[in-house]
């Protein structure tokens, strides 16, 4: 598979699953809340959710969209599929609406359409290719210093928040389970890669050299403890929080740890220009500020926020689309000036 067919792959799974993932937020909140009803809450501890065939609904299709996020993490760069999870905020977003009964706002609606803008700039300037093409590169990478820092950093740090932090102000602060999901999920998200990158060399190392391939077991321990712990505190802060706030501060979060450790571990942004690190950034921007806007200044009085703030959405959406438009109109400019240069080579 060539480089542009695998980009254009990873980009549509990285959507589809992004759709999946916010059905299954929905219905993993309404089981959660029927179950909060009949018992103990699983803020408090309570697993009766696992009863609830809505729970199960809900955890299929965030499978099904983790399944098609491992496929697109396997053709192409992090840093492209993981901005283009705020998507997934969106349909949480407008799915909340109908069914969750929680009103989305002129705040709301213009976080939706600088979600989007966002994502089309991301799409536009996210690396083509990836510098990290073997297993074996990955593993060199995985044991150089600057990731074993990182990833020792993410250890300690879980520590300290679910020993420490979570007892004494998880039930009032989400960011503490938040960002045990977050960092626990970077990790996550590079055993995820590295499996991808190893199912992909199967034919060459074939199937019994890759099981008996001790960094692809040390792959599978941390993706499925990864994976593990992140649903866990993942369903605490669902069951304390605002749905869309825990989405929310979750996207923003990950986002920043996956592309933290995707640039240690496996060097995406050496291959951009300038103009496509600012795009970039510009784009990352948009879409969390897209996302604060859909959930923190839809309910401005929760968060005690002025309504005043509602200027700082109008300012963002503005902003957002001038980037966007000014983007479009340098693509139309360029093409034309070639097409001209042509037209008067051949006269």
């Amino acid at each position: 598979m060539n480089s542009a067919t695998a980009f254009y792959s990873g980009l549509s799974l990285a959507i589809s699953s992004t759709l999946l993932i916010g059905t299954g937020f929905i219905f993993k909140k309404r089981a959660l809340v029927r179950a909060g009803t009949a018992g103990t809450r699983a803020g408090d501890g309570g697993l009766l959710y696992l009863r609830d065939w809505v729970w199960w609904i809900g955890l299929i299709l965030l499978g099904l969209g983790e399944g098609a996020n491992f496929v697109a993490y396997a053709l192409a760069p992090a840093a492209l599929v993981t901005p283009l999870g705020g998507l997934s905020v969106l349909v949480c977003a407008v799915l909340s609406a109908r069914f969750l009964n929680e009103h989305l706002n002129l705040a709301g609606k213009l976080g939706c359409v600088v979600c989007l803008l966002g994502s089309t700039l991301i799409v536009l300037h996210a690396p083509k290719e990836q510098p990290v093409e073997t297993l074996l590169q990955m593993r060199m990478n995985f044991t150089e210093p600057a990731f074993l820092i990182y990833a020792s950093s993410v250890g300690i740090l879980n520590v300290l928040l679910i020993f420490v932090a979570g007892p004494r102000i998880g039930k009032s602060n989400p960011l503490v389970y938040v960002v045990i999901s977050a960092s626990l999920g970077s990790i996550s998200v590079m055993a995820c890669k590295g499996l991808g990158l190893a199912l992909r060399e199967i034919q060459l190392l074939g199937l019994w050299g890759l099981l008996t391939y001790w960094f692809f077991w040390l792959l599978v321990i941390l993706l499925a403890f990864g994976i593990s712990i992140q649903l866990y505190f993942l369903n605490r802060a669902l069951d304390i929080f605002n749905t869309g706030l825990v989405t929310a501060l979750l996207y923003v979060f990950f986002t920043v740890f996956v592309l933290v450790a995707s640039a240690i571990l496996f060097h995406e942004w050496v291959t951009l220009k300038a103009v496509d690190y600012f795009e970039l950034i510009c784009g990352m921007l948009m879409i969390m500020t897209g996302v604060l806007m859909m959930t923190v200044l839809k309910r401005p009085r929760l968060y005690l926020l002025p309504d005043k703030f509602m200027i700082f959405g109008w300012f963002t959406f503005l902003i957002s689309s001038g980037v966007l438009w000014f983007e479009v109109a340098s693509s139309v400019t360029l093409k034309l000036t070639s097409v001209f240069r042509v037209h008067l080579s051949f006269c």
